[in-house]
């Protein structure tokens, strides 16, 4: 019974509010807006948990975050330091190609000319010559030349003739070389064997490059023989 008498209370006291509601719009929107902010703040607690977060722990949170923010910082200047250094190497390596590799098209008869200049300061005779190419091992377009040749002098011209080679700005490599006595009294017979390397396909506008190099050696070779007229 006593059940019963407080439903119907409340029943009566819903429809009383619902009466005064429908009566009063304003008072309709008061309590929708409340509700709404009721709602709100019940979101940022649960969101934000401010009852969780103490001021020590929020300085901790903090630190952590600025030491990942300097971790991050000193990986990206690192690898900032990487790239530049990798684009200066690769620009020095092009520049090393540039500078003492050939075309392949001219390599040979460049440096037969080179040869017979230096043969023909150093006072030797030249002969004939065969050239090789072998491919660089994981290249493309480079390929090492091989020239042997065969000349004729005494041991004084030869040693002048070498000298002329050491100082070529062309990047040339001794390999072997051999000498056996003529019947000529004080006359070698030698047989020398020198490594190039070239490029196929070079650029045109490298070409200019060989044709500086040639001119260099040259002038090293008018040097050469200034100081040889000298002494």
């Amino acid at each position: 019974m006593t059940g019963n008498s407080r439903f119907r209370l409340t029943g009566g006291r819903v429809q009383t509010a619902a009466a005064r509601l429908g009566r009063d719009p304003k008072l309709a929107v008061r309590v929708v807006l409340g509700l709404l902010l009721a709602a709100n703040i019940a979101a940022s607690l649960v969101l934000f948990k401010p009852w969780g977060a103490s001021p020590a722990a929020m300085e901790q949170e903090l630190g952590r975050l600025r030491s990942q923010i300097r971790q991050r910082q000193q990986a990206v200047q690192t690898l900032r330091a990487l790239v530049e250094k990798s684009d200066k190497a690769r620009q020095q390596g092009d520049s090393f190609l540039e500078k003492y590799f050939m075309d392949r098209r001219t390599a040979s008869s460049t440096i037969i000319a080179e040869l017979r200049q230096a043969a023909e300061e150093a006072g030797i005779k030249q002969e004939e010559h065969t050239f090789g190419f072998e491919p660089v091992e994981g290249s493309d377009n480079l390929s090492m030349m091989t020239i042997s040749g065969n000349y004729e002098g005494r041991y004084e011209n030869l040693v002048k003739f070498i000298n002329y080679l050491d100082r070529s700005p062309r990047f040339l490599i001794l390999d072997t070389l051999t000498a056996a006595p003529e019947r000529t009294a004080g006359a070698l017979n030698v047989n020398l064997k020198l490594n190039a390397f070239v490029m196929e396909g070079k650029p045109p506008a490298s070409e200019s490059q060989d044709r500086r190099a040639g001119s260099a050696a040259g002038e090293e070779l008018a040097r050469a023989r200034q100081e040889r007229a000298v002494e």
